[in-house]
């Protein structure tokens, strides 16, 4: 096995040196702010074992990674009846894109895509108010990372309320489709509040770690999703997890992985390693380009890529 923790060092150090940082997200001024050269890496093993580097204790907007999280609890609560609102292909189209929905009748390609998210949001709707959904999202992710500190970050929130007016029209165009159901003022309140939770690599790659262990939370040993909803969850961040650029990333790194325009990733090496990656700069597609470049070379430098045959062998041997 190779030594992980000099793998993690060194990865922190070159994306610390790397020229093109790419271009921080500006639509609100809470992220617009953030320095494009923060670079943080934590990667969560089996054994619970931890290996940081970089800026991994700061906290960060995780923006779209929270809709794995908003996707697991939707599966909770109604099953697989979510799939006759939401696809589960990729869209090829920005993440942000309206234009599928009129020749697609108000059905999102996946839940991962804007459009997708908003429907989940409106799902949850069904058991909660939009304060107590608020609330039931950050008990549950603070459940899975083993962290009570982590919050939402209102100002965010609140610029996200205040510029969003793309997704406002996502939203009505679904609504006269009938597939969003509740009102959408109440639908865009829980999903600009989950967009807006901060955490840090550490606490991101910690509450991965239901996605890396079969489906069960390794502090509790309590199921959170059955295997087979938690390789399914695995396939939709491998497939539809980049938007427009999944297939690069797959291309790039054989790991599941979802991104966010905080400059977040969670990638998933299944019975292996939950990893998350942060640097605030993005390229063309959105995606953090300094923590896809981390991701490949962790990738290169310890074979776990799932199409890599030693992964499959740990998986085996789980």
């Amino acid at each position: 096995m190779p030594d992980l923790g000099a793998i993690v060092r060194d990865i922190a150090e070159e994306m610390r040196e790397h020229a093109y940082k790419g271009k921080v997200a500006d639509y609100i001024p809470a992220l617009a702010a953030i320095a494009p050269e923060r670079f943080g890496i934590a990667v969560v093993m089996a054994d619970g074992t931890c290996h940081m580097a970089g800026d991994a204790q700061q906290a960060f907007s995780i923006q779209s990674i929270s809709k794995v999280f908003a996707l697991t609890m939707a599966l909770g609560a109604v099953g697989d009846q979510l799939w006759q609102r939401v696809g589960r292909e990729p869209s090829g189209s920005a993440f942000n894109s309206i234009v599928q929905l009129e020749s697609e009748h108000g059905i999102p390609r996946n839940p991962f895509i804007n459009a997708g998210a908003i429907v989940v949001s409106d799902i949850l709707l069904g058991r909660y108010e939009p304060r107590e959904a608020i609330g039931e999202m950050l008990r549950f992710v603070r459940a899975l990372a083993g962290d009570d500190s982590i919050v939402i970050d209102e100002e965010v929130a609140r610029g996200e309320q205040e510029t969003g007016y793309r997704n406002m029209a996502l939203a009505n165009y679904m609504r006269a489709f009938g597939n969003i159901r509740h009102p959408v003022e109440k639908v865009l309140g829980l999903y600009f509040h989950q967009c807006a939770l901060a955490m840090s690599c550490q606490q991101l790659a910690m509450a991965g770690r239901y996605l890396m262990a079969r489906g069960r939370n390794p502090d509790t040993g309590r199921s959170v999703v059955s295997p087979q909803r938690a390789r399914r969850i695995n396939a939709l961040m491998l497939t539809c997890g980049h938007y427009d650029g999944s297939g690069e990333f797959a291309f790039r790194t054989g790991l599941p992985g979802k991104s966010g325009v905080g400059g977040g990733i969670l990638a998933i090496a299944p019975g292996v390693a939950s990893i998350a990656v942060w640097s605030p700069g993005l390229n063309e597609r959105g995606n953090s380009l300094a923590g896809t470049l981390a991701l490949e070379r962790l990738v290169q430098a310890t074979g776990w890529s799932v199409f890599e045959p030693g992964l499959g062998q740990a998986i085996a041997s789980e």
